[in-house]
């Protein structure tokens, strides 16, 4: 229910007679209002110091509060801004809009009011605006529209005490026809009431929490994209929706109007100034307008076609706009090592993009300047991207429009809700309309490439359901159901969507392409650095790996691009998203700090690495990619330790070369064949003091071994590597089973083993299927994908594991029997091996 009580509706005006609009071109973007609107809220609001100033700061004011035009899709010559200094109030439950009624305090439109920008920089849950405006002489007999191109987050309008338009969502824009409550020639008064629960609720909200803290940031309530209002014919465009079909050389288009039940609509296509295309049809259907030789848009050519479009319905003047389009198309399909990927324009490209969250210290949610706004988009360009996921928020029409035109592809959030996985069937409705809103406005844009409605389980429910439902408003994008499946709230991965992403900090995750899926690292990185002086809050900042200077930040980047080098090739990766492209208040884990004012990492070494990824698109499959030597055959493998000595500090290598030396004192026992190691599970181990195994190939370890006590985790046989073991033979307390496991997967047994018991374990790794399988007792476990082995120099060694940099998971009990081999067992070779009791 709105808070807001309408007033008694004034006499609407007589129907307006309809006036020709011009057309407009491209270049209008980039020019503000052609008529200044009439500002009498009075003085402007007093600024308010935010926690970081950003190099655009000091260019805002009220005279040029993000004067460029609003809608770069749907342009006219004719419009009038409405943004700069309002009245402001607090407003409480029930009060009756305040019409004809000052304001004490002052906003500058449209930053949110919890802003340093708007000159309120508080929180308040109930709010209204109130200015006049003018109606330039010109537009007498035109019908009036009044645009909000986005307010957080129930709204209700008035115009001159007439209710004219109530909305409710945060991210999409909203129209009302206001020519009837328009009151001769006088200044016209405009009230807005927005009541915004924020986290209250269980509103869209993505990251915004009251107060912002760790990876929520402060909320932006209110008025926070630009308010505006143009003339138009009393039949017009209202939105034109276009679909690049390369195949058959034709943009497919929809003119959606109003007013006019039978219009006809003409559009031409042109290529600077050289129409290349011309189509007529009905409005509201689908046309094709055919490209006979289609100039493709990419990353590195993002070329744009201008479209005029006219409407007409036999009754008045024209309407006519202007629009553009891109020719590109996003697909799944084979690449060159016959694994499934994103393919763009038919063929792959690795994506190579940032987190990008979209936080001002300034303005929090609004970018202080169109060029501010820019600014991101060309950081990435400049660094090496040619992509940008865009984090659980929707941006301004014209970032969109800068991502068009500087060539960068985007992933599309859905804002979450935190409504958990059984949300009330009003909210499901709500957040369904507000998602199939966000696509509707956003669907021409040829940057964008791929939805993305729910991340890492927040407020996610029948993802299933809900991307065929994407699907159907939009069969001409990917759609990437969960973004982090494999972590924290999300719920099961039952195969939804066109796209499995993993989130592995600080990463890169090394998730294998499988199914008819592509595979991507929707989050990784986090790498952090503190710079003096360009800090939120400098007692509370924090990253997933914070770094001394920028020297090491540089070359700690640099080694995760070239994981994701190995990843991308071996693994079958489509894309890479790291976290992130500035700091956000407490997150310092930015390349850029939350001011813009300093670049972290050295650029050239980013660019490159960058590139590096997407160069590598192209030679995917070439060489490397599944072809392992054949290993050494026989079961006795490249080490065999019997331990049968039985007494000794030394067990000798009965395959090899590689005595394995014991290690504080593990005591020699009965065996499950002669004698055994008994470890402590505190600090025993026996060292082969050797690197044995190549851990970036196929490999398989066996060991007889027994329990004395479960709980904690313990490791048989693992291979040191520079922080963690390259592979652990083990026992994992944390599932109570017996595993074979990378640092993060693992492959399980079924049921929690016995203590006293013997059981005899083998883990096999397949580099050319990508997959760790664990044995018990000759027989199949359970497997895990696993496409990349971590390479180690290492001492392969009995009895304990490292993890983070230290020696861990001490065995506590006996060891007998350790088998090392270069080679991945069969299955009957391991049953073979259980069976000979060695």
């Amino acid at each position: 229910m709105s808070l807001f009580r309408p007033v008694r509706r004034a006499r609407p005006r007589g129907p307006a007679a309809a006036a020709l609009l011009a057309g407009t071109l491209i270049a209008a973007l980039l020019s503000p209002a052609t008529h200044a609107a009439a500002n009498p809220a009075g003085a402007a609001p007093a600024a308010a110091d935010p926690p970081l100033t950003t190099p655009w700061t000091s260019q805002v004011s009220a005279r040029n509060a993000l004067p460029e035009y609003p809608r770069p899709q749907l342009t006219r010559d004719r419009w009038q801004n409405l943004n700069g200094s309002w009245q402001f109030a607090e407003a409480t439950a029930g009060q009756a809009p305040p019409v004809g009624q000052n304001l004490a305090e002052r906003v500058l439109v449209p930053y949110p009011i919890e802003s340093a920008l708007s000159g309120i920089k508080r929180h308040v849950d109930h709010m209204w605006y109130r200015r006049t405006f003018a109606v330039p002489p010109s537009w007498h007999g035109d019908r009036l529209l009044l645009h909000f191109q986005a307010v957080d987050y129930h709204t209700t309008v008035y115009v001159n005490g007439v209710r004219v338009a109530t909305h409710t969502g945060g991210y999409d824009a909203f129209t009302a026809d206001v020519t009837d409550a328009v009151r001769g020639t006088r200044p016209q008064e405009l009230v807005v009431g927005v009541d915004d629960p924020t986290d209250i609720g269980t509103q869209a909200l993505g990251k915004q929490r009251a107060p912002g803290d760790g990876i929520f940031y402060t909320p932006s309530s209110g008025i926070w994209q630009t308010v505006w209002m143009e003339p138009v014919t009393a039949a017009h465009v209202e939105r034109v929706d276009t679909t690049p079909g390369l195949a058959a050389k034709d943009l497919r288009l929809t003119v959606h109007a109003a007013g006019a039940q039978a219009g006809t609509v003409e559009a031409t296509a042109y290529a600077g100034r050289r129409k290349v295309g011309r189509v007529t049809g009905a409005a509201g259907t689908e046309l094709r307008l055919h490209i006979a030789k289609p100039h493709l848009w990419t990353p590195d050519d993002p070329y744009l076609y201008t479209l005029k479009v006219r409407l007409r319905n036999g009754h008045g003047p024209a309407d006519e706009v202007g629009s553009y389009f891109g020719m590109r198309s996003i697909s799944l399909g084979k690449g060159p090592d016959g694994k499934v990927r994103m393919l763009l324009n038919g063929t792959f490209t690795m994506q190579v993009g940032t987190l990008d969250q979209g936080f001002w210290p300034d303005g929090i949610y609004t970018a202080p300047t169109d060029a501010a706004l820019r600014f991101d988009l060309q950081a990435h360009k400049r660094l090496g991207f040619n992509m940008v996921r865009k984090h659980v928020k929707v941006e301004p029409d014209r970032w969109y429009y800068w991502a068009d035109r500087l060539g960068l592809l985007v992933w599309q959030d859905m804002p979450a809700t935190y409504a958990g996985h059984s949300p009330s069937a009003a909210t499901k409705t709500q957040f369904e309309t507000e998602l199939h809103a966000l696509v509707d406005q956003h669907r021409s844009h040829p940057s964008i490439v791929v939805w993305v409605p729910f991340n890492e389980g927040w407020g996610e429910y029948e993802p299933g359901r809900i991307s065929a439902a994407i699907k159907s408003w939009d069969p001409s994008r990917l759609v990437n159901a969960d973004s982090g499946v494999n972590c924290c709230d999300s719920l099961p991965d039952n195969g939804e969507g066109d796209i499995r992403d993993d989130h592995t900090y600080v990463g890169p995750g090394t998730p294998i392409q499988q199914g008819v899926r592509a595979s991507v690292d929707g989050e990784y990185g986090g790498l952090g650095l503190k710079v003096d002086g360009h800090m939120y809050d400098p007692a509370h900042g924090f990253a997933y790996e914070m770094e001394p200077d920028a020297a090491t930040l540089t070359r700690r980047y640099t080694e995760l691009q070239n994981r994701l080098l190995q990843v991308e090739k071996g693994c079958g990766l489509s894309a890479s998203v790291y976290t992130q492209i500035t700091d956000v208040e407490n997150e310092l884990n930015g390349i850029y700090t939350y001011d813009r004012k300093v670049l972290k990492p050295g650029a050239d070494e980013v660019r490159k690495a960058n590139l590096a990824l997407i160069k590598a698109s192209g030679s995917v499959g070439q060489g490397g990619g599944g072809s392992f030597p054949p290993g050494t055959p026989g079961l006795d493998g490249v080490a065999f330790y019997p331990l049968d000595e039985g007494t000794g500090t030394v067990a000798k290598d009965t395959a090899g070369s590689r005595d394995a030396t014991l290690v504080n004192g593990p005591a020699w026992t009965t065996g499950h064949s002669g004698s055994a190691l008994q470890f402590n599970g505190s600090n025993q181990f026996a060292d082969t003091g050797a690197a044995i195994l190549d851990t970036t190939g196929n490999y398989s370890v066996s060991a007889w071994v027994k329990l004395d006590r479960r709980g904690s985790f313990a490791t048989a046989v693992s291979q040191d590597g520079d922080t963690n073991s390259a592979f652990y033979l083990q026992y994992s307390g944390a599932d109570d089973r017996f595993a074979f496991s990378f640092a993060g997967v693992r492959a399980l047994a079924p049921a929690a083993p016995q203590t006293g018991q013997w059981y005899h374990l083998t883990g096999v790794r397949d580099a050319a299927t990508g997959t760790l399988t664990l044995y018990v007792n000759g027989e199949k476990a359970g497997t895990a994908s696993a496409c990349l082995g971590d390479p180690s120099t290492g001492h392969t060694v009995i009895g304990r594991g490292k993890y983070g940099g230290n020696q861990v998971d001490f065995w506590p009990g006996a060891l007998d029997q350790v088998h090392v081999f270069d080679r991945a067992l069969s299955a009957d070779d391991v049953a073979a091996l259980y069976r000979s009791g060695k």
